[in-house]
């Protein structure tokens, strides 16, 4: 897919590159790829990680709870979610963007991904922690989202 010029000044002006900058990131193939994957797929998805059980979470998450991050999993969509994030929750949601968007890119439905659930790094009372919480993270339209 042909990426507009328009689309590589929107880029720029968001990474906020310099025109040297942006001549060296145009001169990578994989960003061209990665640019071309965006354009098709991930800008018309939601990233959605919801809570799947949790017990003495310091904060606050409980199950049903859904967080939701743009297509590319980089930007969290505060309007849509719960008003508190604790940011272990968080850290384990980001690890697990990485594989999503490395599946978008390479063309692969990250919803076909084997391990979908994971848990926040605190580990719970019994084993000397406070809380233990599980999440699963799924792309859907973003229209559905």
């Amino acid at each position: 897919m042909k990426i507009t010029e328009d689309a590589w000044n929107q880029l720029q002006q968001h990474l906020n590159y310099s025109d040297e900058e942006m001549k060296i990131f145009r001169a990578d193939p994989r960003n061209i790829a990665a640019m071309s994957k965006y354009n098709e797929t991930m800008r018309n998805k939601t990233v959605v990680v919801e809570v799947i059980e949790s017990r003495g979470c310091d904060g606050g998450h409980k199950a049903g709870d859904k967080y939701y991050f743009d297509g590319r999993g980089v930007g969290l969509l505060t309007k849509l979610c719960p008003n508190r994030v604790c940011i272990f929750a968080l850290s384990a949601m980001a690890a697990n963007m990485i594989a999503v968007a490395e599946l978008m890119y390479a063309g692969v439905d990250p919803n076909k991904m084997m391990f979908r659930r994971f848990g926040c790094p605190d580990v719970g009372v019994r084993c000397g922690g406070w809380g233990h919480t599980v999440m699963e993270v799924r792309v859907e339209d973003r229209k559905k989202a």
